[in-house]
């Protein structure tokens, strides 16, 4: 049996009960979704399940992981801070940002503070380019944004994660 679905089987159905049988391979982004809820990133096993139960190739679903932000193939943080550094958010100060908050943290962009409380990755469109620097939040317990930030904010931010996790 599909480990996947023993655990998760009445959410696992609702979901593939929104589409057609012949299209059930749209159903992919919700179960990764799913699966990445368990550990807060999408493992090899994983993309086998779910191919499976889409009756794809685990490759298929791994190249939705690797094209959007809202998933993971590896570990990070409790938190998952995304920046916004494309050529918009640049021009406004998007990648001096970034640098700021990784040297205060002690990281480098795509790294994991040693407490583990949070990763810190340069993503691309977040839609806010008129709001930069900005970025999001990602957590078990859901998304969040923050426009037109500065790394003094930021950090209060982490520092209050860090807080919490004592």
């Amino acid at each position: 049996m599909n480990p996947l679905r023993e655990r998760y089987g009445q959410e696992i159905d609702e979901i593939l009960a929104k589409y057609p049988q012949e299209q059930k391979r749209s159903a992919v982004m919700p179960l990764l979704y799913v699966a990445q809820r368990e550990h807060g990133y999408v493992t090899r096993e994983h993309l086998g399940q779910i191919g499976e139960l889409l009756s794809i190739a685990p490759t298929e679903v791994a190249s939705i992981v690797g094209f959007y932000t809202l998933y993971h193939d590896t570990p990070g943080g409790k938190y998952r801070l995304q920046v916004c550094n494309d050529l918009p958010c640049a021009l406004r100060g998007a990648d001096k940002f970034l640098d700021g908050v990784c040297d205060h943290l002690g990281i480098k962009p795509g790294e994991t503070t040693g407490d583990g409380v949070v990763t810190v990755e340069a993503v691309m469109c977040l839609a806010a380019c008129d709001k930069a620097p900005m970025f999001q939040v990602q957590s078990r317990e859901g998304i969040s944004y923050h426009e037109n930030q500065t790394v003094e904010s930021t950090i209060a931010l982490v520092d209050g994660w860090r807080k919490e996790e004592k």
